[in-house]
């Protein structure tokens, strides 16, 4: 019965020790960025597809206090649709979606509003 109960112990401490490194794992694989208020989170290179966002939503609400919204929500679903993210807010903020922001026009103007 000793015996036993020094064999449940041992592997209930490896069965721990290996939680805790893979938790230490996946830490080290995501990278947090901070801009501003909010917070980008870069996933490993493992994932090779990005998450699909509501393009329609966003840019409504990226182009919202614009004189020109037909203009602005048509560039904006196409730089939507390449980089999925829009950055926060009606204006500015590009920081927080870098392809967002290094998409240009053939005048070489930024294309997204």
């Amino acid at each position: 019965m000793k015996l036993f109960s020094i064999f449940l112990i041992t592997v209930l401490l490896l069965q721990a020790f290996a939680e805790v490194s893979s938790f230490s794992d996946a830490a080290n694989s995501t990278t947090n960025m901070e801009e501003g208020n909010y917070a980008v989170v870069a996933l490993s290179k493992k994932a090779h597809h990005l998450p699909k966002i509501n393009c329609n939503y966003a840019c409504s609400r990226r182009c919202r206090k614009t004189s020109r919204k037909k203009i602005c929500k048509r560039a904006c679903k196409s730089c939507c649709e390449r980089c999925h993210c829009v950055p926060p807010g009606t204006y500015g903020n590009k920081k927080a979606c870098p392809c967002y922001a290094k998409l240009k026009t053939h005048g070489n103007k930024p294309k997204c509003p």
